[in-house]
C-alpha cells in the first residue's frame, strides 16, 4: 500500500490565504491513483497562521466546504482512505477534528484532538469539555486497517501511548502543525510513537520555509522506528510503500520469545510510580466549574469527621471538594484532626501537637462517633494523599495559632502536595495573614483561601484583596451581599461555611456564593447540582 503525505506552504500573512489554499488543493489533485492512504495537515481549512478566533472562524467558513468536497473527490479518484484535519462545528462548539474519508468519499470517522493547547483553549476558544471525559483511545477500522490518531500537541503526551498501544492499531495518523519544533525533535517524537505502539506513524505538517529547521518534517515511520521518508522543510508530496499489518517483534527480554515492545513493557508496569491518571481524575482547581459542594471534614453524617472513612464516603458520593484540617505532631508528622485538643473525638487527652505520631496512633478515634468505628486511627496527611490525590479538590485547612507557623511543618505540607502531584488539586485555607504570606512566598503556585478571623470578621474580602488571594471562606453569619459583590468585582471566589439545609444552601447560591461547605453533602448536593442546571 502506498501512503502519501502532503506538506503545503504556510504563512503568517493572511492576505495569502486564497493562494495557499489553492496550492493545497493543487497538491491534493496531483496525488496519483495508486494511493492507499492520503494525509493532510492540521487546520487544512485555515491555510495561514490566524491569531484571533474571528480570523480562524472566518477562514474556516470560507474554505471548509471546498476542502471537504476536494477530499471526498480525491478519496474516490484514488480509491484511498484520506485523512484531513479541520474545524468541526459540533453541538457544543467548534472542535479540532480529523475527518476520515473512506474510498467511497464518505466520512467513516472523526477524531477529536485529545489535548488542547493554550492557544486553542484561550484564544480560539475551542470546545474542550470532552477532553476531560474518560474513554478508550479512539480508533476506526476502514477497509480492514485499524487507525489511531495523534494531532499535533497530542504527540507530546507520551503517557497516552500505552493506551493507544493496547488498542493494537495498524497506523497512527498525525495531522500536525507543531510550528516551533525542529525537524530532529519531530522525528524523535514520531519514531518514539511508532516503536512504542508498534504501528506506522504517518505525519503531515506544513512548511514556513524550505530552508528552515523548524516546522515541517512530514514523515512516515515504520513500527521498528525506521524513517521511511521525511520531507523536512520541502513543500509538496511524499510517498512510501507500507504494509499496515506488518508488526515489529523483538525479544521480550534476553532469551525470551519475540513480542511487541509495548507488551514487554506492560509486564513491568507499576502505575503507582507515575503521574496521577485514570478514570477517577478530577478536573483541577482552575478547571472545575462552580458552584461546588465541599464535604466539610468529609462526610461526618455517616463516619467520624476527618477520618479516612469520612473522606472516602464524600469522594464516593461525588463531592467536588473535601475539606479537612491539618496539625503537626510533636515529632514533625502531619495529621488530620480539627480540634487542637484530643478529648472530643478520641479517648486521648491534651493537645495534638504535644504528642508524637506513635502516641496518637495508639488512640481510638472512632468509638466516640459509633462503636462500629472502634479502633479507628488518626490519618496522616500523606495517607489522605495516597488515596485521593487528583481525584477530588482538597480544601486543606492549615490550623494555626498565630501569625507564626513552623517552617518545617510548612515545608512538609507543601512537599507532600508536590510529591503526590497535587499542586493543581489543592488550596490551603488559612486564617492568619502572616501564615498566608509565608505559604504564598514559599509556594506561590499553590492557591490560598483566606479564612475567618474573629477579631476582623467583616474584613475577610478586604484582607483577600490586600493579600492577593483568589478565594475566601466566609463564616456565617459574618457576611452580607455587599461583601459578596465586592469579592466578585475583584475576581475572588467565595466559599461559605456552612449549610446543611438545602434551602439555606440555595439562598447562599442565589447570593453569589461559589462553594457550599456542608457536614451533610448527601443532603445539600442535589441543590448544588440543580443550581448548576439552572
Amino acid at each position: 500500500m502506498k501512503a502519501y503525505i502532503i506538506q503545503p506552504e504556510y504563512s503568517t500573512d493572511l492576505s495569502r490565504s486564497d493562494s495557499l489554499f489553492e496550492q493545497k488543493l493543487t497538491l491534493l489533485r496531483g496525488i496519483p491513483g495508486d494511493a492507499g492512504i492520503i494525509v493532510l495537515p492540521e487546520y487544512s481549512d485555515v491555510p495561514c497562521a490566524a491569531k484571533t478566533r474571528e480570523d480562524v472562524i472566518r477562514l474556516h467558513e470560507r474554505y471548509f466546504g471546498r476542502l471537504m468536497d476536494a477530499c471526498a473527490e480525491a478519496a474516490v479518484r484514488c480509491g484511498a482512505t484520506l485523512f484531513v484535519n479541520a474545524l468541526s462545528e459540533e453541538e457544543t462548539g467548534y472542535r479540532n477534528t480529523t475527518f476520515c474519508f473512506d474510498s467511497r468519499g464518505k466520512i467513516a470517522g472523526k477524531y477529536f484532538k485529545a489535548h488542547i493547547p493554550p492557544a486553542e483553549a484561550e484564544r480560539t476558544k475551542l470546545d474542550m469539555e470532552y477532553t476531560f471525559e474518560y474513554g478508550r483511545s479512539y480508533t476506526v477500522v476502514i477497509d480492514g486497517v485499524k487507525y489511531a490518531f495523534l494531532t499535533c500537541y497530542d504527540f507530546y503526551f507520551y503517557e497516552a501511548f500505552p493506551m493507544i498501544a493496547r488498542e493494537e492499531p495498524d497506523v497512527i495518523i498525525g495531522c500536525s502543525l507543531q510550528r516551533s519544533d525542529t525537524h530532529s525533535a519531530s522525528e524523535i517524537m514520531c519514531r518514539f510513537a511508532a516503536y512504542n505502539t508498534n504501528t506506522y506513524v504517518i505525519r503531515s505538517s506544513v512548511s514556513f520555509d524550505e530552508a528552515s529547521d523548524v516546522c515541517g518534517a512530514s514523515m512516515i515511520v515504520a513500527p521498528d522506528g525506521t524513517v521511511l521518508t521525511n520531507m523536512y522543510g520541502k513543500t509538496g508530496v511524499a510517498c512510501a510503500e507500507i504494509n499496515p499489518h506488518a508488526k515489529y517483534l523483538k525479544p521480550a527480554g534476553y532469551g525470551n520469545p519475540p513480542a511487541p515492545h509495548w507488551k514487554y513493557i506492560e509486564y513491568g508496569r507499576r502505575p503507582r510510580g507515575y503521574r496521577n491518571a485514570g478514570s477517577g481524575i478530577s478536573k483541577t482547581e482552575l478547571q472545575l466549574p462552580y458552584p461546588r459542594i465541599c464535604a466539610h471534614r468529609g462526610f461526618p453524617a455517616v463516619a467520624p469527621e476527618n477520618s479516612m472513612p469520612s473522606l472516602g464516603a464524600a469522594v464516593a458520593m461525588g463531592a467536588d471538594e473535601i475539606e479537612f484540617d491539618l496539625w503537626p505532631t510533636a515529632d514533625g508528622e502531619i495529621v488530620s484532626i480539627h480540634d487542637k485538643k484530643l478529648e472530643r473525638v478520641s479517648d486521648g487527652e491534651g493537645k495534638v501537637y504535644e504528642h508524637t505520631l506513635a502516641e496518637l496512633r495508639r488512640l481510638d478515634f472512632g468509638s466516640k462517633f459509633n462503636e462500629h468505628f472502634r479502633g479507628l486511627r488518626i490519618p496522616l496527611f500523606e495517607e489522605i494523599l495516597q488515596k485521593f490525590a487528583g481525584r477530588v479538590i482538597m480544601n486543606i485547612h492549615v490550623k494555626t495559632l498565630s501569625d507564626e507557623y513552623d517552617t518545617g511543618a510548612m515545608k512538609k505540607i507543601v512537599g507532600l502536595v508536590r510529591q503526590y502531584d497535587c499542586e493543581k488539586y489543592v488550596y490551603f485555607m488559612i486564617s492568619h495573614d502572616g501564615v498566608i504570606r509565608k505559604f504564598r512566598d514559599y509556594a506561590p503556585d499553590i492557591a490560598v483561601c483566606v479564612g475567618h478571623r474573629s477579631d476582623r470578621p467583616y474584613a475577610i474580602v478586604d484582607r483577600a484583596i490586600e493579600l492577593g488571594a483568589g478565594k475566601v471562606q466566609l463564616f456565617k453569619p459574618y457576611f452580607d451581599q455587599s461583601m459578596i459583590d465586592k469579592a466578585k468585582d475583584h475576581g475572588i471566589k467565595l466559599n461559605v461555611f456552612f449549610a446543611d439545609d438545602p434551602e439555606e444552601a440555595e439562598r447562599y447560591l442565589d447570593m453569589g456564593v461559589d462553594t457550599i461547605l456542608s457536614n451533610d453533602c448527601g443532603a445539600v448536593m442535589p441543590t448544588v447540582r440543580n443550581h448548576v442546571k439552572k
